[in-house]
């Protein structure tokens, strides 16, 4: 653990050029893979997070509506059902819907610390700016950190709520979903404490497929800015807008798939790992899965990790699913 100079009020648990070995490596393996892919957290450099908070505001994109309007409804509930004095969200961002969970925490028992886990600097401080004035007695720790590999670095004290919001469990292949949840039961300990999992649920394709697919095109031009990332970190000649979004409903494996589609031959340089690539005219690089799921199936998936759920909440509409299960 360090603290940064230039940022002595995070704790850096990311080790130096952390962000780029791990691009250059998930570029390397998904880049001469077949179908080629991309995971979707190289989307986020500021222009994609940009982008992003502007998708949340879209007509077509419910998941952050559904999320917030559960949280409205039930974050009482929650927090009774599993009182905490620590909360670690997990990927936190700006931790815009946080308040909500904080509040009822903070009713429901002794909460004293809250713990944002990102792997973003500046995401970590605009947390801090937003929370701190609002509670002023609750101690805030800001974590650099990978969720994906670091869970063991995480505070392993007290009662603690895990919280992973937000749906980005779906972005996970089913067995890296089981170890992400067996991961999150270890951090837990004999302690114990819960884990509060938001998901996407199953729905009608012609509502799926919009939300990932917009009529003004900001889906598009946020799947595109992975490229972008490429050609400023790798040095790539990416012509960016000769591809093509789309956005594809998989019945069987109940997942939405974002994709890049070459709209001609191309050769690619990328300097920055030594490779040259190339596409083929209507060749697809899939950028992001965004699993779905249904009730009985996250409780399962819970279980099988060694948590027992003790409650699920959706919207009024059924969309979006929180579920509380505690370390069993």
């Amino acid at each position: 653990m360090s603290l940064s100079a230039d940022r002595p009020d995070i704790i850096h648990h990311l080790p130096p050029d952390h962000l780029g070995r791990s691009l250059r490596a998930d570029v390397r393996a998904g880049l001469t893979a077949s179908p080629k892919t991309l995971p979707p957290k190289w989307f986020y450099d500021k222009l994609g997070s940009e982008l992003f908070e502007r998708i949340t505001d879209l007509p077509e994109y419910y998941p952050t509506r559904a999320e917030r309007e559960v949280l409205a409804l039930f974050a009482a509930e929650m927090a009774a059902a599993s009182p905490a004095d620590t909360l670690i969200e997990l990927g936190s961002g700006s931790s815009r819907k946080t308040p909500l969970l904080l509040d009822a925490l903070g009713q429901a028992g002794p909460l004293r610390r809250y713990v944002a886990v990102d792997v973003s600097d500046s995401a970590l401080l605009d947390a801090r700016s937003e929370l701190a004035p609002a509670f002023p007695d609750l101690e805030l720790q800001a974590v650099a950190a990978d969720f994906e590999t670091q869970l063991h670095l995480l505070p392993r004290t007290g009662r603690r709520m895990v919280a992973f919001l937000g749906g980005t469990i779906g972005n996970f292949e089913p067995a890296a979903r089981a170890r992400f949840l067996s991961d999150v039961r270890e951090l837990l300990g004999e302690d114990g404490g819960s884990l509060l999992l938001g998901t996407d649920l199953v729905k009608s394709p012609h509502v799926l497929v919009p939300a990932y697919a917009d009529a003004e095109g900001v889906t598009a031009d946020f799947n595109r800015n992975v490229l972008r990332v490429l050609n400023a970190e790798l040095g790539a000649d990416f012509d960016v807008m000769a591809f093509e979004h789309v956005a594809v409903w998989m019945p069987q494996e109940e997942w939405i798939e974002m994709r890049l589609r070459a709209s001609r031959p191309m050769l690619v340089r990328l300097p920055g790992v030594e490779m040259d690539i190339r596409f083929h005219e209507g060749e697809e690089l899939r950028t992001e899965i965004s699993a779905k799921f249904r009730l009985e199936g996250v409780v399962e998936e819970m279980e099988e990790a060694g948590f027992s759920a003790v409650g699920q909440w959706t919207d009024r509409q059924n969309r979006y699913a929180m579920t509380l299960a505690e370390a069993s």
